[in-house]
């Protein structure tokens, strides 16, 4: 089961990814969009959808140099795992909280506003909970993780850079705790359902996503 997982899934899950966007961009380019809801309700959008993006980003941004980036590389520079840990701590937990609340505003939005809660596939339901278990299962890892018990870069980071060489090496998962492990899984299912569904739109930034004219909507004259 540990060489499964940690060993042939992450390539299922990458598999999934690249192969299901490719089809989905070349034989369904109709379905490539967000569905964008901002013509349903526009007033919490204009909030939650900036907290919920550069939370993202931030988050995104930490994970680059906590997992892809060796740990001599930082040592190199003069960050040292005292000063690395609460770096990554503090600014984890401010881009996490905005992450969080930007996530818990459009799922506010989303559910208890009746005409999105109409607009909501059963694919949007289950990409939400897969969603929210990677997001909590990360956040419950950070926070437990306060008095820094476990380096994730000597174990997490090597383990993912040996899947990205293609020489996995399983081993360097035994010993992580539970909640780290379930926190992978989670992104390995988000990564697996990502072409079925709305997040494929991420893909066309910047190239198009940017550069595209804005929709108006006007509302209707009532004369």
């Amino acid at each position: 089961m540990s060489l499964f997982l940690w060993g042939a899934l992450p390539y299922i899950a990458f598999t999934f990814f690249v192969v299901g966007t490719l089809v989905r961009f070349f034989y369904f380019e109709r379905n490539w969009t967000t569905k964008s809801s901002q013509f349903l309700e526009k007033k919490q959008l204009r909030i939650a959808n900036p907290l919920f993006h550069f939370g993202l980003l931030c988050v995104i941004g930490g994970h680059v140099v906590g997992v892809l980036i060796p740990k001599t590389w930082t040592a190199m520079i003069g960050i040292d795992d005292h000063m690395y840990h609460q770096g990554a701590l503090y600014m984890g937990a401010v881009a996490g909280f905005l992450f969080i609340l930007g996530f818990l505003m459009l799922m506010k939005r989303r559910f208890t506003t009746p005409e999105l809660r109409a607009n909501t596939s059963k694919m949007d339901v289950w990409l939400y909970l897969f969603f929210t278990l990677a997001i909590v299962s990360g956040m419950a890892g950070t926070l437990l993780n306060a008095s820094g018990f476990f380096d994730y870069r000597v174990s997490i980071g090597p383990w993912f850079r040996s899947v990205l060489m293609a020489m996995p090496d399983p081993s360097l998962m035994e010993n992580v705790p539970g909640i780290f492990k379930f926190h992978m899984l989670s992104w390995m299912i988000v990564a697996i359902v990502f072409p079925f569904s709305r997040l494929v739109h991420c893909l066309s930034v910047p190239f198009n996503y940017l550069a595209r004219p804005f929709i108006v909507y006007r509302k209707r004259d009532r004369r």
